[in-house]
């Protein structure tokens, strides 16, 4: 599969989370040695009363937990939104090695936007960052969730 494919997944996790009134963003980790799909999660903030309980947060602690590891060397994340500061530090310590991301995120986002984690002096290991992957429906979907609450 490429990566938009991966990325239609993860829209899947997203679209999972609106019908639960969650914030719609939906997040992969993938091997790419077989392609084999390592955890598939989206934000669960809201039903768990956990503020850290976003997609990719969720997805680190389900790989570690089904690969008895703590580091995920070589392994890739797909999510529907770019990282915000604490997802992009989780993605740096579990040692991702190449994030893929759908839309942009100028205000929460921490990977290109905001205070680039990734380029602080404070980040032991940079990912591979390839953004925009299906960015129009990753936005929409956010877009839709929003503008129903308003």
């Amino acid at each position: 599969m490429n990566p938009e494919d991966y990325m239609q997944i993860a829209l899947n996790e997203a679209e999972k989370a609106a019908e639960i009134d969650e914030i719609p963003v939906g997040c992969l980790i993938v091997n790419p040695q077989n392609g084999e799909i390592i955890a598939s999660t989206h934000n669960q903030n809201q039903h768990t009363f956990d503020a850290t309980a976003h997609a990719e947060i969720l997805a680190i602690r389900q790989a570690c937990e089904k690969l008895q590891q703590n580091r995920l060397w070589d392994m890739d994340m797909y999510v529907t939104l770019e990282p915000c500061a604490m997802c992009a530090a989780a993605i740096s310590f579990a040692r991702i090695s190449r994030l893929y991301f759908g839309a942009y995120d100028e205000k929460g986002g921490a990977v290109v936007n905001g205070p680039c984690f990734f380029e602080q002096k404070i980040c032991h290991h940079r990912p591979q960052i390839n953004g925009g992957i299906l960015e129009k429906p990753c936005s929409q979907i956010l877009k839709q969730f929003f503008q129903a609450k308003r």
